[in-house]
């Protein structure tokens, strides 16, 4: 499966390690009052679709970056592959 990073160009996903639902860039606050609560939902609590899925990816074996892919889980087809952090602030999260 070749992955097209957005500032490297395509890359091998031997390159990659998969890291989960994109979902995770969205960390509970701890020190919420129930950061118990929100932190067992954040790290138990996942669906397991078919179709399209935003997933993390790690680029270990290049320049260490954390994008955002968009895949169908059925085909494996990459629809969208997008720097995590400019994800994050999309969603408006500053850190």
């Amino acid at each position: 499966m070749i992955i097209n990073h957005p500032l490297l160009g395509p890359r091998d996903s031997s390159e990659f390690v998969y890291l989960g639902d994109a979902c995770l860039i969205n960390r509970p606050d701890w020190q919420a009052d129930d950061a118990l609560e929100q932190f067992i939902e954040y790290g138990h609590t996942r669906d397991n679709p078919a179709g399209l899925h935003r997933e993390l990816w790690y680029h270990e074996q290049g320049d260490r970056s954390w994008l955002v892919v968009t895949r169908n889980t059925v085909t494996h087809e990459i629809t969208q592959v997008e720097l995590a952090r400019d994800v994050a602030r999309a969603e408006g999260r500053s850190k």
